[in-house]
Protein backbone atom coordinates (compact mmCIF):
# COMPACT_ATOMS: atom_id res chain seq x y z
CA UNK A 1 0.00 0.00 0.00
CA UNK A 2 0.33 3.55 -0.70
CA UNK A 3 0.02 5.28 2.76
CA UNK A 4 -0.37 8.88 3.72
CA UNK A 5 0.15 9.57 7.32
CA UNK A 6 -1.47 12.67 9.01
CA UNK A 7 0.45 14.50 11.88
CA UNK A 8 -0.77 16.22 14.89
CA UNK A 9 0.76 19.70 14.37
CA UNK A 10 1.57 21.28 17.80
CA UNK A 11 5.06 19.76 17.93
CA UNK A 12 7.74 18.02 15.68
CA UNK A 13 7.65 13.97 15.08
CA UNK A 14 11.25 14.05 16.22
CA UNK A 15 12.83 12.82 19.47
CA UNK A 16 12.84 13.80 22.29
CA UNK A 17 8.72 13.58 21.59
CA UNK A 18 6.64 16.17 23.18
CA UNK A 19 3.60 12.99 24.24
CA UNK A 20 2.44 10.29 23.12
CA UNK A 21 0.79 11.07 20.21
CA UNK A 22 4.24 12.20 18.39
CA UNK A 23 6.21 8.66 19.57
CA UNK A 24 3.04 6.87 17.94
CA UNK A 25 3.39 8.75 14.95
CA UNK A 26 7.23 8.30 14.56
CA UNK A 27 7.23 4.10 15.54
CA UNK A 28 3.63 3.69 13.44
CA UNK A 29 5.63 5.52 10.34
CA UNK A 30 8.92 3.38 10.44
CA UNK A 31 6.66 0.21 11.13
CA UNK A 32 4.48 0.49 8.16
CA UNK A 33 7.54 1.26 6.28
CA UNK A 34 9.43 -1.84 7.77
CA UNK A 35 6.50 -4.12 6.37
CA UNK A 36 7.04 -3.15 2.86
CA UNK A 37 4.27 0.01 2.39
CA UNK A 38 5.38 3.24 0.76
CA UNK A 39 4.28 6.21 3.24
CA UNK A 40 4.62 9.65 3.03
CA UNK A 41 4.43 11.29 6.67
CA UNK A 42 2.75 14.55 6.28
CA UNK A 43 3.93 16.39 9.60
CA UNK A 44 6.07 19.44 10.44
CA UNK A 45 9.34 20.85 9.44
CA UNK A 46 11.56 19.98 11.99
CA UNK A 47 10.23 16.64 12.55
CA UNK A 48 13.18 13.51 12.12
CA UNK A 49 14.99 13.55 8.55
CA UNK A 50 14.96 10.35 8.02
CA UNK A 51 11.14 9.83 8.38
CA UNK A 52 9.41 9.81 4.48
CA UNK A 53 8.50 13.47 5.81
CA UNK A 54 6.50 15.83 3.45
CA UNK A 55 6.80 19.08 5.23
CA UNK A 56 3.13 20.85 5.53
CA UNK A 57 4.23 23.25 7.94
CA UNK A 58 7.11 25.06 9.30
CA UNK A 59 9.17 24.79 12.68
CA UNK A 60 10.80 27.94 11.99
CA UNK A 61 9.12 29.90 15.13
CA UNK A 62 8.89 26.36 16.80
CA UNK A 63 10.49 26.83 20.74
CA UNK A 64 12.17 22.77 21.59
CA UNK A 65 12.60 23.81 25.03
CA UNK A 66 9.31 25.01 25.70
CA UNK A 67 7.39 22.92 22.84
CA UNK A 68 5.31 26.01 22.35
CA UNK A 69 5.01 27.69 18.74
CA UNK A 70 6.48 31.80 19.53
CA UNK A 71 3.55 34.41 18.21
CA UNK A 72 5.30 37.16 16.36
CA UNK A 73 3.85 40.40 14.35
CA UNK A 74 4.44 38.36 11.13
CA UNK A 75 2.87 34.98 11.23
CA UNK A 76 -0.24 34.25 12.09
CA UNK A 77 -1.56 32.33 15.18
CA UNK A 78 -1.20 28.56 15.94
CA UNK A 79 -5.00 28.39 15.08
CA UNK A 80 -4.55 30.00 11.80
CA UNK A 81 -1.35 28.57 10.43
CA UNK A 82 -2.54 24.66 11.30
CA UNK A 83 -6.10 25.44 9.47
CA UNK A 84 -4.13 26.70 6.26
CA UNK A 85 -1.48 23.79 6.63
CA UNK A 86 -3.65 21.29 6.45
CA UNK A 87 -6.02 22.89 3.98
CA UNK A 88 -3.65 22.93 1.82
CA UNK A 89 -2.61 19.62 2.16
CA UNK A 90 -5.72 18.30 1.62
CA UNK A 91 -6.68 20.70 -1.63
CA UNK A 92 -3.77 18.63 -3.10
CA UNK A 93 -3.36 15.02 -0.79
CA UNK A 94 -5.02 13.25 -3.95
CA UNK A 95 -2.07 14.27 -6.15
CA UNK A 96 -0.01 11.98 -4.29
CA UNK A 97 -1.32 8.36 -5.54
CA UNK A 98 -2.11 7.10 -2.63
CA UNK A 99 -4.05 4.12 -1.40
CA UNK A 100 -5.33 5.14 1.43
CA UNK A 101 -4.98 8.32 4.35
CA UNK A 102 -4.35 7.48 7.87
CA UNK A 103 -5.38 10.62 9.73
CA UNK A 104 -3.49 11.11 13.20
CA UNK A 105 -4.18 14.76 13.51
CA UNK A 106 -6.52 16.00 15.94
CA UNK A 107 -7.66 18.60 13.42
CA UNK A 108 -11.06 19.68 12.18
CA UNK A 109 -9.88 20.34 8.61
CA UNK A 110 -8.90 16.45 7.47
CA UNK A 111 -12.28 15.18 8.29
CA UNK A 112 -14.45 18.03 6.95
CA UNK A 113 -12.19 17.74 3.18
CA UNK A 114 -12.35 14.05 3.33
CA UNK A 115 -15.65 14.32 1.01
CA UNK A 116 -13.74 16.05 -1.18
CA UNK A 117 -10.75 13.92 -2.44
CA UNK A 118 -10.98 10.83 -3.62
CA UNK A 119 -8.80 8.62 -1.35
CA UNK A 120 -10.14 6.97 1.30
CA UNK A 121 -9.34 7.78 5.58
CA UNK A 122 -8.88 6.17 8.40
CA UNK A 123 -8.99 8.28 11.16
CA UNK A 124 -7.86 7.95 14.72
CA UNK A 125 -9.44 9.03 17.45
CA UNK A 126 -6.64 10.10 20.00
CA UNK A 127 -8.70 12.24 21.86
CA UNK A 128 -11.64 13.07 23.74
CA UNK A 129 -14.35 15.04 21.83
CA UNK A 130 -13.76 18.86 21.70
CA UNK A 131 -16.30 20.82 19.57
CA UNK A 132 -14.64 21.66 16.67
CA UNK A 133 -13.59 18.20 16.09
CA UNK A 134 -17.07 17.08 17.28
CA UNK A 135 -18.58 19.23 14.77
CA UNK A 136 -16.68 18.44 11.70
CA UNK A 137 -17.73 14.49 12.35
CA UNK A 138 -21.24 14.76 13.11
CA UNK A 139 -21.39 16.87 9.51
CA UNK A 140 -19.01 14.05 8.21
CA UNK A 141 -21.52 11.17 9.47
CA UNK A 142 -23.94 12.78 7.75
CA UNK A 143 -23.00 11.45 4.25
CA UNK A 144 -20.28 8.96 5.85
CA UNK A 145 -16.72 8.95 4.22
CA UNK A 146 -14.66 7.82 6.79
CA UNK A 147 -13.63 5.12 8.79
CA UNK A 148 -13.19 5.33 12.39
CA UNK A 149 -10.69 3.86 15.31
CA UNK A 150 -9.78 5.07 18.69
CA UNK A 151 -7.50 3.33 21.66
CA UNK A 152 -9.39 2.40 24.08
CA UNK A 153 -13.09 1.24 25.46
CA UNK A 154 -13.51 4.74 27.44
CA UNK A 155 -12.55 6.38 24.53
CA UNK A 156 -14.78 4.91 22.64
CA UNK A 157 -17.93 5.33 24.77
CA UNK A 158 -16.64 8.61 24.65
CA UNK A 159 -17.63 9.02 20.99
CA UNK A 160 -20.47 6.80 21.18
CA UNK A 161 -23.22 9.42 20.43
CA UNK A 162 -21.40 9.99 17.43
CA UNK A 163 -19.80 6.97 16.31
CA UNK A 164 -21.61 3.92 17.66
CA UNK A 165 -19.88 0.72 18.32
CA UNK A 166 -16.09 2.47 17.13
CA UNK A 167 -13.16 -0.12 16.36
CA UNK A 168 -10.60 -0.40 19.45
CA UNK A 169 -7.02 -0.72 18.95
CA UNK A 170 -4.81 -0.04 22.41
CA UNK A 171 -1.94 1.30 22.09
CA UNK A 172 1.49 -0.93 21.45
CA UNK A 173 4.67 0.19 23.69
CA UNK A 174 8.24 -0.99 21.78
CA UNK A 175 9.02 -3.32 24.34
CA UNK A 176 12.97 -3.76 22.98
CA UNK A 177 12.89 -0.15 24.03
CA UNK A 178 12.68 0.00 27.25
CA UNK A 179 14.98 -1.80 29.54
CA UNK A 180 13.40 -3.32 32.45
CA UNK A 181 14.56 -2.54 35.92
CA UNK A 182 14.03 -5.63 38.78
CA UNK A 183 14.98 -3.49 41.58
CA UNK A 184 14.07 0.26 42.22
CA UNK A 185 17.08 2.71 43.66
CA UNK A 186 17.59 2.27 46.92
CA UNK A 187 17.15 5.64 47.94
CA UNK A 188 13.34 5.83 47.23
CA UNK A 189 11.48 8.12 45.03
CA UNK A 190 8.51 8.71 43.10
CA UNK A 191 8.24 9.88 38.98
CA UNK A 192 6.47 11.67 36.89
CA UNK A 193 6.76 12.30 33.12
CA UNK A 194 4.82 13.75 30.91
CA UNK A 195 3.79 17.47 29.56
CA UNK A 196 3.68 19.98 32.57
CA UNK A 197 -0.22 20.63 31.80
CA UNK A 198 -2.88 21.21 33.25
CA UNK A 199 -4.46 18.02 31.99
CA UNK A 200 -2.16 16.03 33.32
CA UNK A 201 -2.10 16.99 36.88
CA UNK A 202 1.68 17.67 38.08
CA UNK A 203 0.36 19.87 41.27
CA UNK A 204 -1.85 16.43 42.49
CA UNK A 205 1.44 13.97 41.77
CA UNK A 206 3.18 16.67 43.69
CA UNK A 207 1.06 17.02 46.90
CA UNK A 208 0.59 13.38 47.17
CA UNK A 209 4.22 12.48 47.08
CA UNK A 210 4.91 15.07 49.78
CA UNK A 211 2.00 13.82 51.87
CA UNK A 212 3.52 10.23 51.11
CA UNK A 213 6.85 11.54 52.26
CA UNK A 214 8.62 10.32 49.13
CA UNK A 215 10.53 12.39 46.91
CA UNK A 216 9.44 12.79 43.63
CA UNK A 217 11.65 13.72 40.45
CA UNK A 218 9.64 15.09 37.14
CA UNK A 219 10.11 14.70 33.49
CA UNK A 220 8.76 16.70 30.74
CA UNK A 221 8.61 20.11 29.29
CA UNK A 222 6.35 23.03 30.02
CA UNK A 223 3.69 23.07 27.80
CA UNK A 224 1.48 25.41 29.93
CA UNK A 225 3.79 28.22 31.45
CA UNK A 226 0.65 30.35 33.04
CA UNK A 227 -0.22 26.81 34.51
CA UNK A 228 3.59 26.08 35.70
CA UNK A 229 4.32 30.05 37.34
CA UNK A 230 0.44 29.48 38.96
CA UNK A 231 0.06 26.11 40.44
CA UNK A 232 3.65 23.97 40.00
CA UNK A 233 6.52 26.85 41.07
CA UNK A 234 5.03 27.64 44.36
CA UNK A 235 4.97 23.72 45.43
CA UNK A 236 8.71 23.03 44.43
CA UNK A 237 10.73 22.16 47.32
CA UNK A 238 13.77 20.10 47.66
CA UNK A 239 11.88 17.39 48.07
CA UNK A 240 11.05 18.05 44.33
CA UNK A 241 13.59 17.65 41.24
CA UNK A 242 12.38 19.02 37.94
CA UNK A 243 14.21 17.11 35.26
CA UNK A 244 13.07 19.01 31.97
CA UNK A 245 12.55 16.85 28.99
CA UNK A 246 15.21 13.73 28.73
CA UNK A 247 16.93 11.46 25.77
CA UNK A 248 15.08 8.21 25.72
CA UNK A 249 17.89 6.53 27.75
CA UNK A 250 17.96 9.17 30.45
CA UNK A 251 14.25 8.52 31.09
CA UNK A 252 14.31 5.36 30.96
CA UNK A 253 16.78 5.12 33.76
CA UNK A 254 14.57 7.56 35.87
CA UNK A 255 11.38 5.07 35.56
CA UNK A 256 12.86 2.14 36.09
CA UNK A 257 14.48 3.27 39.47
CA UNK A 258 11.93 5.10 40.74
CA UNK A 259 9.77 3.16 43.10
CA UNK A 260 6.42 3.97 41.81
CA UNK A 261 5.15 5.94 38.60
CA UNK A 262 2.60 8.58 39.32
CA UNK A 263 0.06 9.01 36.97
CA UNK A 264 -2.89 11.94 36.97
CA UNK A 265 -4.62 13.07 34.88
CA UNK A 266 -7.46 15.73 35.04
CA UNK A 267 -9.45 14.85 32.40
CA UNK A 268 -10.54 11.93 30.44
CA UNK A 269 -7.49 10.44 29.15
CA UNK A 270 -8.01 8.54 25.75
CA UNK A 271 -5.12 6.29 26.44
CA UNK A 272 -2.45 6.78 29.00
CA UNK A 273 0.95 5.93 27.40
CA UNK A 274 2.95 6.78 30.70
CA UNK A 275 1.21 4.06 32.30
CA UNK A 276 2.48 1.34 29.07
CA UNK A 277 5.85 2.95 29.52
CA UNK A 278 6.15 2.55 33.24
CA UNK A 279 4.87 -1.09 33.23
CA UNK A 280 7.53 -1.92 30.77
CA UNK A 281 10.03 -0.81 32.53
CA UNK A 282 8.46 -2.92 35.65
CA UNK A 283 7.39 0.47 37.32
CA UNK A 284 3.90 -0.22 39.79
CA UNK A 285 1.46 2.87 39.02
CA UNK A 286 0.05 4.98 41.47
CA UNK A 287 -3.31 7.14 40.01
CA UNK A 288 -6.52 8.36 39.16
CA UNK A 289 -9.44 6.41 38.33
CA UNK A 290 -9.63 8.99 34.81
CA UNK A 291 -10.28 8.24 31.14
CA UNK A 292 -8.83 5.02 30.60
CA UNK A 293 -6.50 3.68 33.44
CA UNK A 294 -9.06 1.66 34.87
CA UNK A 295 -8.76 -0.73 31.78
CA UNK A 296 -4.85 -0.55 31.42
CA UNK A 297 -3.81 -1.27 35.38
CA UNK A 298 -4.61 -4.12 37.53
CA UNK A 299 -4.63 -5.14 41.22
CA UNK A 300 -1.23 -6.47 40.16
CA UNK A 301 0.18 -3.78 38.42
CA UNK A 302 -0.83 -0.54 40.22
CA UNK A 303 -3.10 0.96 42.53
CA UNK A 304 -6.03 3.51 40.94
CA UNK A 305 -8.07 6.14 43.59
CA UNK A 306 -10.67 8.35 43.17
CA UNK A 307 -9.94 11.56 41.35
CA UNK A 308 -8.02 14.23 43.28
CA UNK A 309 -8.18 12.27 46.71
CA UNK A 310 -4.97 13.45 47.36
CA UNK A 311 -4.86 11.01 50.89
CA UNK A 312 -6.12 8.26 48.95
CA UNK A 313 -3.25 8.96 46.35
CA UNK A 314 -0.77 9.23 49.12
CA UNK A 315 -1.66 5.19 50.72
CA UNK A 316 -1.53 4.16 47.18
CA UNK A 317 1.58 5.19 46.61
CA UNK A 318 3.01 2.92 49.55
CA UNK A 319 0.92 0.06 48.18
CA UNK A 320 1.78 0.11 44.42
CA UNK A 321 5.58 0.40 45.76
CA UNK A 322 5.12 -2.99 47.16
CA UNK A 323 3.95 -5.08 43.94
CA UNK A 324 6.35 -7.85 42.27
CA UNK A 325 7.49 -5.57 39.40
CA UNK A 326 8.61 -8.12 37.16
CA UNK A 327 4.77 -9.37 36.85
CA UNK A 328 4.36 -6.24 35.62
CA UNK A 329 7.00 -6.05 32.97
CA UNK A 330 5.24 -9.10 31.92
CA UNK A 331 1.78 -7.89 31.85
CA UNK A 332 2.90 -4.94 30.16
CA UNK A 333 4.55 -7.44 27.24
CA UNK A 334 1.66 -9.28 27.19
CA UNK A 335 -0.98 -6.41 27.03
CA UNK A 336 0.91 -3.57 24.95
CA UNK A 337 2.62 -5.93 22.00
CA UNK A 338 3.56 -2.86 19.20
CA UNK A 339 3.79 -5.85 16.76
CA UNK A 340 0.20 -6.68 17.33
CA UNK A 341 -1.07 -2.81 17.62
CA UNK A 342 0.80 -2.09 13.55
CA UNK A 343 -0.62 -5.92 12.69
CA UNK A 344 -3.80 -4.51 13.40
CA UNK A 345 -3.91 -1.62 11.79
CA UNK A 346 -2.30 -2.95 9.12
CA UNK A 347 -5.03 -5.29 8.52
CA UNK A 348 -7.54 -2.58 8.90
CA UNK A 349 -5.76 -0.11 6.36
CA UNK A 350 -5.71 -2.79 3.92
CA UNK A 351 -9.80 -3.66 4.21
CA UNK A 352 -10.00 0.33 4.34
CA UNK A 353 -7.65 0.25 0.93
CA UNK A 354 -10.11 -2.58 -0.79
CA UNK A 355 -13.44 -1.47 -0.01
CA UNK A 356 -12.26 2.54 -1.07
CA UNK A 357 -15.30 4.82 0.98
CA UNK A 358 -17.78 2.49 0.69
CA UNK A 359 -18.60 2.08 4.08
CA UNK A 360 -21.38 -0.98 3.91
CA UNK A 361 -18.84 -3.11 6.01
CA UNK A 362 -18.10 -4.13 9.71
CA UNK A 363 -14.20 -3.25 10.75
Amino acid sequence: MKIGIIAHLKHPINAPFAGGLEVFTHQVTVALQALGHEVILFASSSSDPTLPLYQILCDGHYDKKSGIRKKTKDLPSEYISEHHAYFSLMMEIDNHGLDVIFNNSLHYIPITMAGMVATPMLTVLHTPPFYELEMAIRAEQRNPCIDYVTVSRQSALNWSDIIPQCKIILNGVKCDNWQFYPQPQADAYAVWFGRIHPDKGLHHAINAARAAGIPLRVAGGIADQRYFDKEIAPLLGPDITMLGILDHTTLNREIGLARVCLVTPCWQEPFGLVVAEAMTCGTPVAGFKMGALPELVTDETGELVDFADISALSDAIQTASQLNRKRIHDYAIEKFSFDQMVSTYEQLLEKVTAYGKNLKYTI
